[in-house]
């Protein structure tokens, strides 16, 4: 005998057409794990057998944290470790798995045959950019996911020969690398040959300091603090120099500011931020407030050494009268005001310098993040779009009257960067990070920063009211707005490039049939 189904719901309303719009939603279930991969690069897995021993399980869940382990450890964000954990299991055969990722941690878990669950936790305690390995982990997920490997002892033997393969480019190159970021920003701010090699030197004196903190377990916030310090420092000493002439190259007064913001660049924690703002945004709560914890302490050691930089080199420039804190007005304008010499108000550089330095740009941080050969281009490519983007749109388009501000413009090419950085990588088997946090550390706020901390440092060593601590402030408040807009756009872009992956995922399937 059936049982009949009622015409009616509990509340004794007829189920006809007309009413069906008053049904309520359907019990919430836990989603299949290939649904959990929808708008990744590993959706739709081919899933091997099932796991019948409690071996195999094992087996498979050791495989699939060991993944997202070496990506944590490697710099990928939260939702990227999620679905490469949960492509791989699902690749491996489990149907159900759970999965948590916090800042530190990856605890992942699924029922044997016989429903006993099986649980493995992995702590990254330390972690670093090596995005030449992270491409490896990704080839590796992407060829499990197509089948290109039926087996996950054999997966376990490549995932080790990755975990054991060393680093692509020597430490030398790297610190390079972080030089020629430097040089390039400051080229793209308008500082000519002194403020650039000011830079570059100052950022090889910071890494190389950095370095020897680390090697004695001196925690990041002295080393942004330390790095902070001698980027002022020195770049006052080379501001020394060139007033003067000594070398036979000027420096004028706001190429100092120049220099300084080309170093900053370099020491804002760029991948930590965006990380962050993408975790928060797509649904991690927890670890992004556990990394921007981070981003904020890193920054804030950044500024608590451009403060103590700048109050040690204004004070001694004002006693050696060097016209870098203030420049007295004169005439009927005469008051007890002063006016900075650093009034920030040169003009960048050419659009067309910007576009060769963004790119240039982009590809020494592909190197300082040891992204492989073949992507530093890419990475490039990307860069110069986006400083395109940025230093185009404010001077050069105009859409019935509106103006692009300088952090819309940002956030456009951030949105451009994210879009093309996925659609890119995926077709040259990398994940779209690789290309998009280099193309887009020209775009951080250095200046902004140096700027506001000018401003607040400035009149308390002038002993005039030049600069107001509410004028500082907004001004740090827009760099934040620039580092947000740079971070939610680049995710904003990565979902808007989701749906166009079936042509890759499609080649993907061909190419191991």
């Amino acid at each position: 005998m059936t049982e009949e189904v009622p015409d009616t719901d509990p509340g004794g309303l007829p189920l006809s057409g007309r009413m069906r719009f008053l049904q309520g939603e359907p019990v919430t279930e836990p989603l299949p794990l290939a649904d959990t991969l929808r708008n990744t690069p590993y959706r739709d897995p081919r899933a091997m057998e099932a796991p019948g021993q409690e071996a195999s399980v094992r087996g498979a869940l050791e495989l699939a944290v060991r993944v997202g382990e070496l990506l944590l450890r490697c710099g990928a964000s939260t939702r990227d470790v999620e679905a490469a954990v949960v492509a791989v299991a699902a690749a491996a055969g489990l149907r159900r798995l759970e999965v948590d990722i916090t800042n530190q941690s990856l605890l992942v878990q699924a029922p044997t045959p016989s429903g006993v669950p099986v649980t493995w936790l992995r702590v990254v305690r330390s972690n670093t950019r090596d995005f030449a390995r992270l491409t490896a982990v990704h080839r590796l997920v992407e060829d499990l996911v197509s089948g290109g490997i039926d087996d996950v002892a054999a997966a376990t033997k490549k995932l080790r020969r990755i975990q054991r393969k060393s680093r692509i480019y020597p430490r030398w190159m790297v610190g390079l690398g972080y030089a020629g970021l430097a040089g390039s920003v400051c080229a793209v701010l308008g500082g000519h040959t002194m403020a650039i090699v000011v830079s570059i030197v100052s950022v090889l004196l910071v890494d190389r300091v950095g370095r020897w903190l680390s090697k004695h377990a001196v925690p990041s916030f002295y080393s942004s603090a330390a790095g902070g310090a001698i980027s002022v420092v020195l770049a006052w000493f080379g501001y020394l120099i060139g007033i003067h002439g000594w070398l036979g190259i000027y420096m004028p007064p706001t190429e100092f500011g120049y220099a300084i913001a080309a170093g900053i660049v370099v020491l804002l924690p760029g991948r930590a931020m965006a990380s962050a703002v993408e975790d928060a945004v797509t649904g991690y709560p927890v670890t992004g407030a556990g990394r921007l914890l981070t981003v904020f302490l890193a920054t804030s050691g950044i500024i608590v050494g451009i403060a103590a930089g700048l109050s040690l080199t204004l004070r001694l420039d004002k006693a050696l009268d060097l016209q870098l804190t203030a420049l007295p007005l004169t005439g009927a304008h005469t008051t007890a005001t002063a006016q900075l010499a650093l009034d920030f108000a040169s003009q960048p550089a050419a659009l067309w310098l910007q576009v060769v330095c963004g790119a240039f740009g982009a590809i020494c941080s592909a190197v300082s993040a040891r992204v492989l050969p073949k992507h530093l281009l890419p990475a490039g490519l990307l860069g110069a779009i986006g400083l395109l983007l940025s230093g185009g749109l404010p001077s050069k388009v105009s859409i019935g009257g509106f103006h692009f501000g300088a952090t819309t413009s940002i956030a456009i090419a951030a949105i451009v960067i994210g879009l093309a950085g996925r659609f890119i990588g995926l077709r040259l088997g990398a994940p779209a990070l690789v290309l998009v946090v280099p193309a887009v550390s020209p775009l951080l706020p250095g200046l902004r920063i140096f700027r506001g901390m000018y401003d607040a440092v400035s009149g308390s060593v002038i002993g005039t009211s030049v600069a107001t601590q509410g004028e500082a402030l907004s001004t740090l408040m827009g760099a934040a707005a620039i580092a947000l807009a740079i971070s939610t756009g680049v995710v904003l872009g990565d979902a808007m490039s989701a749906p166009l992956d079936r042509q890759a995922l499609r080649r993907r399937r061909a190419r191991h049939r």
